[in-house]
């Protein structure tokens, strides 16, 4: 009798998914935890692993198809064929997977990863069964590349030099969708203003410069710029409740604790993971946070729970190079942080004219809630603690 394959249960946040990727066919084999299917949300990809050996029977909810929580998606039969397709097909998989390169070997998901960082199936070596190239492996492929990343593949087709204009079409991804109408929306229902400032990073730049190995050494993670703004926000936060604050309806919502969003750029697009109770951890345990989220995101591994919720959110676009922009705020919370590029400038200090390394910040608030006198005293703040780096140790 044939077992029903379900999607996954979904949290109360995420109405449905859409089926990414089917890694089976009908009448392949696979083994217990072997991922057979990708279904993508509004916020993440979730893995669906078989739960037992057996082969797939069929497919119900194909690729492209929306699919609701604990949905049946397809069947398998436990057990049957599978030793038939490990003893007798073994040589022929074998030898048609050897060379991770072949197409038939490819995944949808994966040559579609392929085909729009332009990277030949070659470069990559596969870890999947039989050599075969899963899209962990091209997601890693991409993040361990140079800086820059390959132009899309119409940029390079000989077409191009005959005078050929050509374009490329494909739909756009949920966690994409999802992105632009966040963004879209919250352009739209908030009266978003940004205030700006400079910082002289200097001190802080010194003050991790002479104890980064150390530090290291201690706690097995580095020690980077992120999490003294994230502790610093989180002492403007405690100063300036309403930067903390939601709005529900009619109703202004005041949070005792600091949930901070670091904004994190991955494969599939930025994403947000979020940092709990961050007023109770030390900046070995944020840069500790921090990484981890980032691996995740690079792997595909964020789950709905690392970014729901938040109280307040970081974004570094000075990791890209950006001098300045505007973030857009992050709904139902009220402001945003930008950090950017740290550049060295001629600043006059005492009457002097000095090269300082300094970097702009940006703080986008909803000024339904936030007054300006909030807001600039909530980035002034931010400003004094990192300049005196002291002032954010001792708490003054």
């Amino acid at each position: 009798m044939a077992t029903e394959i379900k999607a996954p249960t979904f949290p109360e946040s995420v109405a449905d998914g859409t089926i990414a990727s089917w890694h089976k066919k009908p009448g392949e084999a696979f083994s217990r935890d072997e991922l057979i299917v990708d279904i993508e949300t509004d916020k993440v990809v979730i893995e669906v692993v078989a739960p037992d050996d057996g082969v797939l029977n069929d497919i119900i909810k194909d690729e492209g198809e929306t699919v609701l929580s604990d949905e049946v998606i397809g069947h398998f039969n436990t057990g049957a064929g599978a030793p038939a397709a490990s003893t007798e097909s073994a040589p022929a998989v074998a030898s048609e997977n050897t060379d991770s390169s072949s197409e038939a070997a490819l995944s949808p998901a994966v040559r579609k990863l392929l085909n729009e960082y332009n990277i030949e199936p070659s470069l990559i070596k596969g870890t999947g069964k039989n050599g075969r190239i899963v899209k962990e492996d091209v997601t890693a492929f991409i993040e361990n590349r140079s800086n820059k990343q390959a132009a899309p593949k119409v940029s390079e087709q000989p077409a191009a030099l005959s005078g050929e204009r050509v374009e490329r079409r494909e739909p756009m991804t949920r966690l994409r969708s999802m992105i632009a109408n966040r963004l879209v929306e919250a352009q739209q229902n908030m009266a978003m203003l940004t205030t700006f400032n400079e910082i002289n990073m200097k001190p802080i730049m010194e003050l991790r410069a002479k104890y980064k190995d150390e530090f290291e050494k201690r706690h097995d993670t580095r020690l980077g710029f992120m999490s003294f703004f994230v502790r610093a926000s989180v002492e403007a936060l405690k100063r300036f409740p309403a930067v903390n604050a939601s709005i529900d309806g009619k109703d202004i919502v005041y949070h005792s604790y600091q949930d901070i969003g670091v904004a994190v750029s991955s494969p599939r697009g930025l994403v947000v993971p979020i940092l709990r109770d961050v007023d109770h951890m030390s900046l070995a345990n944020i840069e500790a946070g921090i990484r981890s989220y980032g691996v995740k995101a690079r792997d595909g591994k964020l789950g709905i729970e690392d970014m729901t919720g938040g109280t307040f959110t970081i974004s570094n676009g000075g990791v890209f190079g950006s001098l300045m922009s505007t973030p857009i705020v992050n709904p139902p919370q009220t402001a945003i942080l930008g950090m950017h590029k740290i550049q060295d400038r001629p600043m006059a200090v005492n009457g002097e004219v000095v090269i300082l390394p300094m970097m702009y910040l940006a703080m986008s608030y909803d000024h339904r809630l936030i007054d300006g006198k909030e807001a600039v005293g909530f980035l002034v703040t931010i400003k004094e603690l990192l300049e005196e780096p002291e002032r954010l140790l001792l708490g003054l």
